[in-house]
């Protein structure tokens, strides 16, 4: 960054004129060269930064199009001024605490009406477009009666943004404040009156009248819900202790320990946390092992309950009566859950959708959940709890009667059993090895013949009833009934081939007398198409190269057939 001379126009031709007309002379590189090295040198801090006209420094930083003054502005050294707010541009304001005079003025009022006055009231502060009077009936102009004092006419004072808002402006303080001290004295005095009429009236002691003034001030309209406090009973109740006790912020001296309230005189966090003094531990664990442990929740919402009834109207106190405040919570949460019950049964009852209350959990609906689980290729958990087993409602691994499996863990013929012992008595006393070995032995031992005499049985069939001989003789009639019907849809399925097989031959017929006529018709086609194209422009008929009919698939066809492939070498031999 470097500065440069910016002149006007005029003053560089006047220049121009004075030397000789001569051409300015240029910069060489050595210059350039010489010039960037200082700027660098600048940026660096190695060299000194440019001074301005008031000897401050300029940000070497700076870029050139910012730091160049332009050439209107006449700078004949490095400046920032043009970037700065020039000083007639500065507005003044007047300052906020500038106290003037307002309301009427004080003195005799005119008695006359008075030439270029309100016509209204008279007043010479205003016109009577302005008047904020009533307007009369008959003007002071022409009555001359009840002329209105002047007013203090306001100077034209130019305030900032904050002083066009302030609600003070204007405001005398010390007529202000000599207006409090007047009401307070008034108060006091009407105080001290009340008091003598009370003590000549025998309501209160000469003594006691002298010691109030200098007792603190209590409210005499408390009224705190589930206290009953009287304004002749001057009760203070404040977080004091017992001097010899140990103060709570010298049970811990580290400055990092649980923080201390000093107004309210209470250390919330367990001083002794973290530190191992578990004898310090039981004396004292903070204000919240206090406010958060045993009863001390469930006194809190009974003290709340009890407020909440006072205020509607029931009397009862925490302290006084804690049997009936008990019995009247219970019954008040009993109300309640018989009306959330009745208001749920009659939404119901009115607009359905009983079943969408009882969904399975979201969890088994949308299958998400919050627990990592990292799987393996083949499907094995690497990472993270493994594939919870399902389980049923019923009891499971349940064993009796000195069973080491549970019923059902085994199966034969039919019937389930317990492995342990292969037993398929349900409730039978377990005999485990010697139980299974039972199992295999046969008790009924074998008959000769007897495989021939039980194929003979098999062989020999029972006799049939009415009933079953009958529905029988009814399956095979259905059998027989499908059967026919199956032969005539074969039968229709042959005779619809062989007829779909001629419609499809008289189809091809027509396709060929239509591709025939087509072939004819584009033959004509490319004939007039020729002529025409032989005409002169001016004898050629309006229109005759365009038709707007769609063509069919013989035309296209047709037109396919006869159409001349120029790209085609050899058809130039056809």
């Amino acid at each position: 960054m470097s500065f440069s001379l910016n002149l006007p126009p005029s003053v560089v031709a006047k220049k121009t004129k004075t030397e000789e007309q001569d051409e300015p002379k240029k910069k060489s590189r050595e210059d350039w060269r010489k010039q960037k090295e200082l700027e660098e040198m600048r940026k660096a801090g190695t060299a000194p930064a440019m001074t301005d006209e008031e000897g401050k420094e300029i940000n070497p930083h700076i870029p050139q199009y910012i730091m160049q003054a332009p050439w209107y502005y006449q700078a004949t050294q490095a400046t920032l001024k043009h970037q700065r707010i020039q000083e007639d541009k500065i507005k003044t304001y007047e300052d906020r605490n500038t106290w003037y005079k307002k309301g009427l003025k004080e003195g005799p009022v005119a008695t006359k009406f008075r030439k270029g006055a309100c016509e209204n009231c008279g007043a010479m502060t205003h016109k009577k477009k302005d008047c904020l009077e009533r307007p009369r009936k008959i003007g002071a102009r022409f009555t001359g009666d009840d002329i209105a004092p002047d007013e203090h006419i306001t100077p034209n004072l130019s305030f900032d943004y904050e002083g066009k808002r302030d609600h003070a402006a204007g405001v005398d303080v010390e007529d202000h404040q000599m207006k409090v001290r007047e009401e307070y004295s008034r108060l006091e005095e009407a105080k001290r009156m009340l008091k003598e009429a009370n003590f000549l009236e025998g309501k209160e002691s000469a003594e006691k009248s002298q010691d109030s003034e200098d007792e603190d001030k209590y409210a005499d309209d408390v009224d705190m819900p589930g206290q009953k406090f009287e304004t002749k009973q001057r009760i203070t109740v404040r977080n004091l202790r017992i001097r010899e006790d140990t103060a709570k912020y010298l049970y811990n001296l580290d400055p990092n320990s649980a923080f201390y309230d000093p107004k309210t005189r209470s250390m919330r966090e367990n001083p002794y946390k973290n530190t191992g003094n578990i004898e310090m531990e039981q004396k004292y664990a903070g204000d919240n092992f206090v406010r958060f442990s045993g009863d001390a929740h469930q006194f809190a919402s009974k003290q709340v309950f009890a407020w909440e009834a006072y205020e509607h109207g029931t009397d009862v106190h925490l302290q006084a009566d804690p049997t009936k405040l008990e019995l009247l919570a219970q019954e008040v949460q009993k109300r309640k859950e018989d009306f959330k019950s009745t208001a749920k049964d009659s939404i119901l009852s009115k607009y359905g959708g009983e079943e969408h209350l009882q969904a399975p959990p979201k969890q088994l609906l949308l299958a998400q959940t919050e627990d990592y689980v990292e799987y393996s290729r083949h499907g094995s958990v690497i990472k993270g709890n493994e594939k919870p087993v399902i389980r049923s409602k019923y009891e499971e691994d349940v064993y009796l009667n000195n069973h080491t499996s549970v019923w059902g863990s085994y199966w034969k013929d039919g019937r389930w059993g317990f492995k342990c012992c292969h037993n398929f008595v349900k409730e039978s006393y377990c005999t485990g090895a010697a139980g299974i070995d039972a199992s295999h032995v046969d008790i009924i031992p074998a008959i000769g013949n007897g495989e021939e005499a039980g194929e003979e049985e098999e062989e020999e069939e029972e006799p049939k009833s009415l009933l079953q001989q009958h529905q029988e003789k009814m399956l095979s009639e259905k059998k027989k009934k499908k059967k026919k019907k199956k032969n005539k849809r074969k039968h229709k399925k042959k005779s619809k081939s062989s007829s779909s097989e001629s419609e499809s031959e008289d189809e091809e017929k027509v396709r060929e007398k239509k591709l025939k006529e087509a072939l004819k018709k584009e033959e004509e086609h490319q004939k007039k198409a020729d002529h025409l194209l032989s005409l002169d422009e001016r004898k050629r008929p309006y229109n005759s190269m365009y038709d707007n009919v769609a063509p069919t698939d013989e035309e296209m066809e047709a037109w396919r057939m006869k159409h001349r492939r120029t790209e085609d070498p050899m058809s130039h031999f056809t």
